[in-house]
């Protein structure tokens, strides 16, 4: 798969309301090996998707009340980027390394 694929696939999955669907789909391309067994699969997913759903309900419960983001609000979706920021690139390391291998 493609990183135009994958792009691709993002699109199409969003529009249908399945964001999280995606970047699963992309997650498991890129990470898990063709032999998995079904039970690392989807132990695997569950782990994807509780990762999400945490940090989803982690973003509601710390948003300050009301509709405009707030100072303290922005500071703290700035570090969720940051924290994410450094984890994907210490993952691209990764797997660049584990393809070039391949």
């Amino acid at each position: 798969m493609t990183q135009d694929n994958i792009t691709k696939l993002t699109k199409l999955l969003t529009d249908q309301g399945k964001i999280i669907e995606a970047g699963w789909a992309s997650y498991r391309h890129l990470v898990i090996p063709p032999t998995a067994s079904a039970t690392q699969i989807e132990e695997t997913r569950r782990g994807f998707y509780a990762g999400a759903v945490h940090l989803f309900s982690s973003i509601m419960s710390i948003l300050e009340p009301g509709t405009e983001p707030t100072e303290s609000d922005l500071k703290r979706m700035d570090h969720i980027r940051a924290e994410l920021e450094e984890y994907a690139q210490s993952f691209r390391i990764g797997v660049g390394s584990k393809e070039g291998g391949n």
